[in-house]
């Protein structure tokens, strides 16, 4: 097996079809407004080790400045440390907000993918169809006759299978 990233020559359909996706992927990132990609970058950070690493060290910084000896180091926020808590809580608000912020986005381009793939589904159903018929209009006997064939090539309501599957779910 290869290890090289590069497709072969022979796969060439799917270079083109990597490409197409690549470029919806980036037209999607390029129309994020300032806030967004701020928020992204932050989230981004939020949830790395170096984000961790950096609270480690300010927590223990702080509770070791205020535990020393006072002789050494002015205490301006004694055990229990209500100004770290203080600090933290609006901290973990800004953080909560920046990460709900980020998925509200993600979840906005599932949503724009997941429509995107029902018209190519919807597009395949009908050009499938008109496949079938075409096979049963040329004369191809044994295809023709077959039962499940002549179904599979009659037209299919979309609407009327969307209203079955809405039937068919338990109500919330």
């Amino acid at each position: 097996m290869s290890t090289s990233k590069e497709l072969p020559p022979e796969h060439g359909h799917l270079k083109a079809h990597i490409d197409l996706i690549a470029k919806h992927e980036q037209e999607f990132l390029a129309q994020r407004t300032f806030a967004e990609r701020l928020g992204d970058r932050i989230a981004s950070f939020i949830g790395s080790l170096g984000y961790i690493a950096l609270h480690v060290t300010i927590v223990a910084g702080w509770i070791g400045w205020n535990v020393l000896p006072k002789r050494l180091f002015f205490h301006f926020d004694p055990a229990p440390f209500p100004l770290l808590d203080l600090i933290f809580a609006f901290e973990a608000i800004l953080a909560a907000s920046f990460i709900l912020m980020r998925q509200s986005r993600m979840s906005r381009r599932s949503e724009e993918r997941e429509h995107l793939m029902l018209q190519v589904l919807l597009l395949t159903e009908r050009e499938i169809t008109a496949v079938l018929g075409v096979d049963r209009q040329m004369g191809l006997h044994g295809v023709a006759s077959d039962e499940e064939i002549t179904q599979l090539s009659q037209e299919t309501s979309i609407d009327a299978v969307a209203q079955t599957i809405r039937d068919s779910l338990p109500a919330e």
